[in-house]
């Protein structure tokens, strides 16, 4: 017998698996979204498919192209401080 208040559904004849609609809102996953199927020692796993392979920083450095001299560090938080101050202030 399945733990009280637990989800739980049937494997149909075709094999598949109807997720009930809380466990589907609580995950965000909409018709048609891929999710990998692992097996486990306890069961089965469900997850979302990553939308982009892992990658690292050395692999991506650079692939964005700036115009211009490059800005310091207290360059960026003067601009950072600057449009936040603007975002939020106050009539």
């Amino acid at each position: 017998m399945p733990p009280a208040n637990k989800p739980t559904t049937v494997l149909s004849t075709k094999g598949q698996v109807i997720l009930p609609k809380a466990v589907r809102d609580e995950k965000n996953w909409a018709p048609g979204a891929k999710l990998v199927v692992e097996t486990t020692p306890e069961g089965v796993l469900l997850r979302p498919e990553r939308v982009f392979p892992p990658t690292k920083f050395e692999e991506v450095r650079g692939c964005l192209a700036r115009k211009g001299k490059s800005m310091t560090l207290h360059q960026i938080d003067a601009a950072l401080r600057a449009a936040a101050k603007r975002r939020y202030a106050r009539d």
